[in-house]
């Protein structure tokens, strides 16, 4: 890896700067003063530029994956080109004829077998396509891409990280990915995304080109803005680079964030890829307010999504070296062609995992129908708003929350475009809904406990839809250990004002209970796994009152290679024998110990 000398970019800077000054004093005057509006104003343009790009591009992947979903269950007679909902634009889903299932588009029936053999087939095809693309022509564009992008924006260069080639192939194995039916998410992915787009139109304006410190501020707005459109919250976004990415973050880049998140949510909500005027798919709206007695059930969600976070980033981490270990990157292929395989198999038997994650969050995050519709014989999706059905529901979305898990797990980190948040919020949003859900069938069943006593009689009092967001919250939060930006980013996602006090108590509790499990979030631990250079909050505070003597090792128990004099064979025992260390120093000789190289 290559560092960014700021010492010297800063002196590059004030040169540049007093270049363009220095023809003030020249004859051509006005053409100065337009060139120094015009250096002024390019900060600007790149991240309007950057934001506008973002928010296509989002739109663009988010239609395609939306029907690569689909394509996994049936076609639209009226053109394969639409996917369900746009097939059934003007008619329920149920009753839609213009959609056929693959069974009855292949043989004209109804069977069980074919249509799993389909679903699982395609979603195979989709997985092992994508790893292919990525493989053969942008390996960079594997995995998440945060712990690379803090690094990056930490001062250090990987080089053809945010390239153009990254950028495309990106976009087109994650809609591929998430499509697939893995247990992915795209939200991650949107930032390195963003920082790509940001990197691309920034290069294309000399001032950025020749100056790194520039070009990390507007990377950092671009990750804002790639936050920003993956969860239809422009605010989190900012909070989110502030709190999680961005090590540096002064004013001017907090307002260059801002504009950029804007612009990006905008064109998003422009290109409406959901026809349905929301910027992601799973935004809900709550008009019911919760009871004091309910913070106990909210603590325990809190538990859970610590719980759940610590235990998720423990075990992918053994995962991570089990895969570095043992699966070539000429695997890759096949590794995710496996995983695609095993995964719809397992998901295909249950409805709750069945559906694409992010439907998934869309129909556990909405609040059942007035009371006469809840007596309709479907009952909501899956059969959440049937009162009768509380069991069945209760032990689906319990076995939902455990395959989704594992699934993440063992998914994530693969060579294939790949997030974590969104399933994390998925399967929390899983676990909330099943709890509110039992929370719900205690008080039908027994409406006269005292722990009951808030809840007027003949109303709802408890929504299992909100405890399905507050589990979303908890288990996003276990998984990056971010707070602040958690809460906005939820509150965004509902405007439920008066559900901010609790979606605080449930993301302060899985924090401190993931904490106590393991330290730092998913992106800090895969850094530290993946030997990425990252100098994180407290190293440089730990050495403060420590005199160097206390960190130096004598020079006879260093490891060093003699500029002149070393034979092969002791070299060769030299690196047998130091297996631990990843170079050496070399000096004149083992006598003066002056050091020559690296």
């Amino acid at each position: 890896f290559a560092t960014v000398d700021w010492i010297d970019d800063a002196a590059k800077e004030r040169r540049r700067l007093q270049g363009l000054w220095g023809h003030l004093g020249t004859r051509r005057v006005s053409l100065s003063w337009v060139y120094l509006a015009y250096d002024a104003a390019v900060s600007w343009i790149v991240v309007l530029l950057a934001g506008v790009l973002i928010g296509v591009n989002t739109a663009m992947i988010s239609i395609v994956t939306e029907w690569l979903s689909d394509a996994k269950q049936g076609v639209c007679s009226r053109g394969w080109w639409l996917n369900q909902k746009f097939c059934c634009w003007e008619e329920a889903d149920e009753a839609c004829a213009a959609w056929l299932t693959w069974d009855q588009a292949l043989v004209g029936g109804s069977s069980g077998f074919i249509r799993w053999l389909a679903f699982v087939a395609t979603g195979t095809a989709m997985a092992a396509t994508c790893a292919f693309l990525v493989r053969g022509y942008a390996p960079l564009a594997a995995g998440s891409g945060l712990g690379e992008i803090k690094a990056i924006l930490g001062g250090f260069v990987i080089r053809g990280f945010m390239g153009g080639w990254t950028l495309v192939m990106k976009s087109v194995g994650l809609a591929l990915a998430v499509g697939s039916g893995l247990s992915v998410g795209k939200e991650g992915p949107a930032v390195h995304m963003g920082c790509c787009i940001g990197n691309v139109v920034a290069r294309n304006f000399s001032k950025y080109r020749r100056s790194a410190a520039r070009q990390r501020e507007v990377i950092s707005a671009a990750a804002a803005a790639g936050v920003a459109v993956a969860f239809g919250a422009p605010i989190g976004g900012v909070l989110f680079s502030l709190e999680d990415l961005s090590s540096h973050f002064p004013r001017k880049t907090l307002w260059r964030s801002f504009l950029c998140a804007l612009i990006a949510t905008v064109s998003l909500q422009t290109m409406n890829p959901f026809r349905t005027g929301k910027l992601v798919m799973f935004q809900a709206t709550y008009d019911r307010d919760w009871h004091f007695f309910e913070t106990g059930f909210f603590v325990l969600l809190g538990v859970f999504g610590g719980v759940f976070g610590g235990i998720c980033i423990r075990l992918h981490l053994r995962v991570a070296a089990w895969r570095r270990r043992y699966v070539r990157p000429s695997d890759a292929v096949t590794e995710a062609a496996i995983l695609a395989l095993g995964t719809t198999a397992i998901t295909y038997a249950n409805v709750y995992t069945r559906a694409d994650m992010g439907e998934l969050l869309a129909y556990l995050l909405q609040e059942c129908p007035s009371a006469t519709a809840m007596q309709q014989p479907s009952g909501g999706w899956g059969g959440m708003c049937d009162p009768a059905n509380s069991g069945r529901v209760i032990i689906g979305l319990l076995a939902a929350t455990v395959i989704r898990a594992i699934g993440t797990i063992v998914a994530y980190g693969c060579r294939v475009p790949c997030g974590i948040f969104v399933p994390s919020m998925a399967i929390g949003a899983s676990f909330g809904r099943m709890l509110g859900t039992l929370a719900q069938h205690l008080h039908r069943t027994y409406p006269k406990w005292a722990l009951f006593a808030q809840c007027a009689p003949d109303t709802p009092c408890i929504t299992p839809a909100t405890y399905a967001f507050l589990g979303a919250a908890a288990a996003m939060c276990g998984v990056t250990k971010v707070t602040v930006a958690v809460v906005v980013i939820m509150y965004e996602l509902t405007g439920a004002l008066n559900f901010i006090v609790p979606t605080m108590i449930v993301v302060m509790v899985a924090r401190v209970i993931g904490d106590a499990i393991v330290e730092g979030g998913i992106s800090e631990q895969l850094i530290l796994l993946n030997g990425l250079p990252f100098l994180g909050e407290d190293e440089d505070e730990c050495l403060l009152d420590t005199v160097a003597a206390a960190i130096m090792r004598p020079a006879e128990e260093l490891v060093v290679v003699p500029a002149t004099g070393i034979s092969l064979y002791r070299l060769q025992r030299l690196l047998e024998n130091s297996s631990g260390f990843q170079g050496f120093p070399v000096v004149d000789s083992e006598s003066d110990m002056r050091l020559v190289g690296y």
